[in-house]
C-alpha cells in the first residue's frame, strides 16, 4: 500500500514537475537552478524560468556527481571526471590515465576536487596541483575537511585521513569491514561512515574515539549533518533515524532510501522507496507533505542554498522542483 499521507499539510501543489526521460541518481543546484544528474551521459537543467535543458556530459554512465557553487562535477564508467557550470559548459578536469571508473568524486574548500578510481584516491587542488595517494583496496567514498586540505577515504577497514599538501604519511584509522560512504561533521570533529552492514561508524577525531551505530534494517545509502551540525540523519530503515542521541521520526510502510538537510533549519527531507516524500521538522517530527507516493522510488534530494526550493528525482525519471519560498 502506498502511503499519501493524506491528513498532514502539504506542498504538493507548488511542484514544477518534469520529466527528466531517463532514471535520475543525483540533484543539485547551481543558484536558483536545478540540476538532475541522469544515469546515463547527461545532466537536466531546470531552471526557475525557462524551459529544462539536456546537457550532455560523458560518453556512458555517470557513477558520481557533487556539487558546489559554481559547478557540478561527475565521474563517469569512460574514465573522465568533468566540470559543468550554470551554463551548461563543460570541461575535463581529468582523464583516468588507466580508463578505469571514476567510482566517486567530492568538492571541497577553495575549488578543489576529489576522486577515486580502482585503489587510487586524487586532488585537484585550489592551484590547480594535482596529487594521488594509494589505498589498501579499492576507494570509497571521499569526504573533504571543512578547513583545510584534508581528505578522508574509506576503504576495506578503515579510512585513510590525507593531509594533502603535508609531507606527514597519511593516518589509517582502522575498523573491521567495508566502509563505503563518508561524511565529515560541518565542525570537523566527528567522521562518520556507512559499512556495507547496516550500520555506521564513526570516530570523534580529536582523540580518535570509536562510535558504532546499528541496528539498522538495510544499508545506509544515505547520510547528511543537520545545519550547524547538531544531528545526523540517516535512510537504512522504514522511518527518518537521527543520531545522536538516537531519535525515530516520519516512520512509513517502506525503506526511506533518500535524506537531505535543510540548509538554514532543523528540517530534513526524506524520500521513500515508494516515491513519497515529507519534510520533517527536527523539533517536534511534525511533517509535511512534498511529493505523494507513485511507485518508483525517490533516488534523489536537494535543497537550494537559501532552503527555498527542494529538487527531488525518482528511479523512474520522475522529477521536480517544489517551492517553498
Amino acid at each position: 500500500m502506498t502511503d499519501t499521507r493524506a491528513n498532514i499539510p502539504s506542498v504538493v501543489e507548488r511542484t514544477r514537475p518534469v520529466d527528466a526521460g531517463a532514471p535520475v541518481v543525483a540533484a543539485h543546484f547551481l543558484g536558483q537552478t536545478a540540476v538532475f544528474v541522469l544515469g546515463e551521459e547527461a545532466l537536466l537543467f531546470m531552471p526557475r524560468a525557462g524551459e529544462p535543458r539536456r546537457v550532455s556530459v560523458h560518453g556512458g554512465a555517470i557513477l558520481a556527481s557533487a556539487a558546489d557553487k559554481g559547478r557540478i562535477v561527475t565521474g563517469g564508467d569512460d574514465g573522465k571526471v568533468m566540470a559543468t557550470d550554470a551554463e551548461g559548459k563543460s570541461i575535463v578536469l581529468a582523464t583516468d590515465a588507466k580508463h578505469r571508473w571514476i567510482d566517486h568524486v567530492a568538492v571541497g574548500p577553495g575549488g578543489a576536487v576529489a576522486w577515486s578510481a580502482g585503489k587510487e584516491a586524487f586532488v585537484r587542488t585550489e592551484k590547480g596541483a594535482e596529487r594521488m595517494l594509494a589505498v589498501p583496496s579499492t576507494a570509497g567514498g571521499l569526504a573533504f575537511a571543512s578547513k583545510g586540505l584534508r581528505v578522508a577515504v574509506t576503504h576495506y577497514n578503515g579510512v585513510t585521513l590525507w593531509f594533502v599538501n603535508a609531507q606527514s604519511a597519511p593516518e589509517t584509522l582502522q575498523w573491521k569491514g567495508s566502509h563505503l560512504d563518508a561524511r565529515m561533521s560541518p565542525d570537523g570533529r566527528f567522521l562518520i561512515t556507512s559499512m556495507q552492514e547496516p550500520s555506521l561508524h564513526g570516530w570523534r577525531l580529536a582523540d580518535r574515539k570509536d562510535m558504532r551505530m546499528s541496528g539498522y534494517g538495510a544499508r545506509v545509502r544515505s547520510l547528511d549533518f543537520s545545519v550547524g551540525g547538531k544531528w545526523l540523519a540517516t535512510s537504512g530503515s522504514t522511518q527518518l533515524i537521527l543520531c545522536k542521541p538516537p531519535r525515530i521520526l516520519a516512520p512509513a510502510q517502506v525503506q526511506a532510501d533518500v535524506v537531505a538537510c535543510h540548509p538554514k533549519q532543523e528540517v530534513v527531507a526524506v524520500g521513500y522507496a515508494d516515491g513519497l516524500a515529507l519534510l520533517v521538522r527536527i523539533e517536534d517530527g511534525a511533517e509535511v507533505l512534498a511529493r505523494k507516493g507513485a511507485d518508483a522510488p525517490i533516488a534523489a534530494l536537494a535543497w537550494s542554498a537559501s532552503g527555498a526550493a527542494l529538487a527531488f528525482g525518482a528511479e523512474d525519471g520522475a522529477a521536480g522542483v517544489i517551492d517553498l519560498g
